[in-house]
């Protein structure tokens, strides 16, 4: 089994002068999601900076909801998953709690990476990771396109998924 591991960032607050990135903040931030596992001495010899520093900006960054964990990152071909889809439903009756039933439905599915409440001609999108082609078609036959509340189910297999390893700030000048 192949693992990385990677720090998860939230959309933080964003509202005051308090809660903006410094140039140390990001690079803390991009040192972490590319190696969530480095110590706090290493992370610090490599931004030059003291590892108190480092120390106080990394656990400001989590208060924040900045930095929002830290998880292990699984190859999916080497779990047998090779295979990813994402699929479109509609859903009726269209009310807040019947997506949202289905959001939390979906996400507790095994073959689920994902799970997307949208806007447009469908309401939400689930991105899932299966062994093959053949199993796609059976959960999505079997285990979706049979719910009364599904109205549409469009599946698009995915010939390539790449998850930038980094997140940050937009560049300056960005509205927010």
């Amino acid at each position: 089994m192949v693992f990385g591991f990677m720090a998860a960032i939230g959309a933080g607050r964003q509202t005051n002068g308090e809660d903006t990135m410094d140039a140390v903040d990001q690079a803390i931030l991009r040192r972490l999601q590319r190696d969530g596992r480095q110590t706090n001495r290493e992370l610090a010899a490599a931004l030059g900076i003291a590892p108190s520093t480092a120390l106080e900006r990394t656990r400001a960054l989590r208060a924040r909801g900045v930095i929002t964990g830290f998880h292990a990152a699984a190859d999916l071909a080497a779990l047998g998953r090779g295979v990813q889809a994402l699929i479109a439903i509609r859903i009726r009756p269209q009310s807040r709690e019947a997506i949202e039933t289905v959001r939390d439905n979906m996400a507790k599915l095994p073959e689920t990476l994902g799970v997307f409440v949208v806007t447009g001609n469908e309401d939400v999108l689930v991105h899932v990771a299966v062994p093959s082609t053949g199993y796609l078609r059976d959960f999505v036959l079997d285990r979706l396109a049979r719910r009364k509340e599904f109205v549409d189910v469009r599946t698009t297999v995915v010939f390539d998924h790449v998850q930038p390893v980094e997140q940050s700030e937009l560049p300056d000048g960005v509205t927010r």
